[in-house]
């Protein structure tokens, strides 16, 4: 493994936008002198004064020493040419994510730089391999590629392009860490890691509701509450903002040829297409007007279970059923496992999904009042759980299902009878996504968690869920929705099958 760069090595970077102010804000926090570049008239100047208060507001509440933070902010310097990068030894472009801009820019700097300095380029994507193709040495050219905003997040994805030096790549990883970051390999694939991986979430949510299964404010407290998620899949597109959103969608299907797990939603399209791009322009799946009142989500009524109630076996949900109801003095009973049942309340039987809905399980197990429960990152901790309801099901068992629920302190959300609801599949989608990256070579398993966790903040590494959740379980659920919805999308990766007929987990 390569040392990192010496803190003596000059760090140029161009853009002085947020990304590239904030990447700068990294390295010179790092010990190194940094030279920051843009085209646009006092655009350097100005970040480098915003970078430089940022050091003062840090050593104003004790996160550095006002001698480090003058320090730090003494290493910055706004240049006005690439003439003046010659001495650099890493030079990092956050630029406009234009692939003719790039290759221009790095071609033109291999005649100013020397030959040993290092090309980093922050696209998120953009092919690594189509950058370095234009370049006398694409040897010396590797992704960098930081996340928003980068001094806050700990993420950064270190992708080599199929020119790309290994030394190059080994040098980048270890050079990020020194800067306390967390660096992941990746290979210059479409969306790298994270851009790839997190399709799912918004993807799952928004085929939910478009097929009428809950509303975005349903969805979303259900991704929270029950799944861990900082943010539900609506909230964060609406933050992250629909065109931008929209269009990394649209790259990664484009560059996949029009692979179905990566089609994009007609519904992103109309909110595109309105001008409804989220926070930024006061509309997007909520109003950010003033006045606006938020959606709640839906609720169900309080009700009270007619029956007695049995929990069955000691699964994850069961155990957590039996502690939520013993807490709140609600009398019930136990039983051995009986199948996947997990309980009874009156003539009801709950069960967690497995990708079926409920009425074609109702169906084919010949138990009409069938009521589906939502996957939750932890059931100990869920305040609010997504059900499902079998048409078969009669209106007494399923108000009895959800006052057992309720019983047990959590709220409920009806959903219509969608397969999968919301957390579940995403979490399966999301996990057949990364495991279909580590398939393909263009990270490690324990490189696909870290992306997840760091780069977006998932409560969980998919992987890492899905064998928490049981890989038998997660094959079950995709190669359900693949029949539910008669599509590719939901093929099972080879790479789950091949653990499950093994035996084996992602992380053993």
């Amino acid at each position: 493994m390569n040392p990192p760069l010496s803190k003596q090595a000059v760090v140029a970077v161009i853009g002085a936008g947020a990304m590239g102010a904030g990447i700068a804000q990294v390295t010179a926090a790092a010990g190194h002198t940094v030279k920051l570049l843009d085209t646009r008239a006092q655009a350097a100047e100005d970040a480098v004064a915003g970078i430089r208060a940022q050091f003062a507001k840090m050593a104003a509440k004790g996160k550095l020493t006002a001698q480090a933070a003058a320090a730090a902010g003494a290493r910055l310097m706004p240049v006005d040419q690439l003439a003046d990068l010659a001495d650099a030894s890493l030079v990092i472009e956050a630029i406009v994510e234009n692939l003719a801009a790039k290759q221009k820019l790095y071609g033109d700097l291999e005649a100013v730089v020397g030959a040993d300095c290092i090309f980093g380029t922050n696209t998120s994507s953009i092919s690594v391999t189509a950058i370095g193709a234009a370049l006398q040495h694409p040897e010396r050219l590797a992704g960098l590629h930081f996340f928003n905003p980068a001094p806050l997040m700990a993420l950064v994805e270190i992708v080599s392009g199929l020119a790309t030096d290994i030394s190059v790549a080994q040098t980048l990883f270890a050079t990020a860490t020194a800067w306390g970051k967390t660096a992941v390999h990746a290979k210059s694939t479409p969306g790298f890691i994270v851009n790839r991986v997190a399709r799912p979430y918004y993807a799952e949510a928004m085929r939910v509701l478009n097929e009428g299964g809950a509303d975005a404010a349903t969805i979303d407290a259900c991704c929270r509450e029950a799944g861990g998620f900082r943010m539900g899949p609506f909230e964060l597109m609406d933050m992250i903002g629909h065109d931008v959103n929209f269009a990394v969608t649209n790259s990664v299907w484009r560059a996949f040829y029009n692979d179905q797990r990566f089609l994009p939603s007609l519904i992103q399209q109309e909110l595109v297409d309105a001008g409804f791009l989220g926070k930024k322009t006061g509309r997007g799946f909520y109003d950010y007007r003033e006045g606006a009142v938020r959606p709640a989500p839906s609720t169900e009524a309080a009700q009270a279970v007619t029956g007695d109630i049995v929990i069955y076996g000691e699964g994850a949900a069961a155990k957590a059923l039996s502690e939520h109801l013993q807490a709140h003095k609600v009398d019930f009973s136990q039983a051995t496992a009986s199948g996947d049942l997990l309980a009874e309340a009156g003539s009801a039987r709950l069960y967690v999904t497995d990708g079926r809905t409920a009425t074609r399980r109702a169906f084919e197990t010949g138990v009409a009042n069938t009521v589906l429960i939502d996957l939750a990152l932890d059931y100990s901790k869920v305040t609010r759980l997504a059900i499902s309801v079998a048409a078969q099901c009669d209106a007494t068992s399923a108000a009895n299902a959800i006052a057992l629920l309720q019983a047990a302190g959590m709220a409920v959300s009806r959903f219509s009878d969608v397969p999968g609801l919301a957390v579940m599949r995403s979490v399966a989608m999301l996990a057949n996504e990364a495991a279909d990256a580590v398939n393909q070579g263009v990270c490690d398993a324990q490189g696909a968690d870290s992306a997840m966790r760091l780069g977006v903040n998932y409560p969980c590494g998919p992987l890492a869920w899905a064998d928490a959740v049981g890989l038998p379980k997660i094959s079950q659920v995709l190669t359900n929705l693949g029949q539910a919805y008669g599509e590719d999308r939901y093929r099972v990766s080879p790479l789950i099958q091949h653990k499950v007929f093994s035996g084996k987990n992602f992380h053993d």
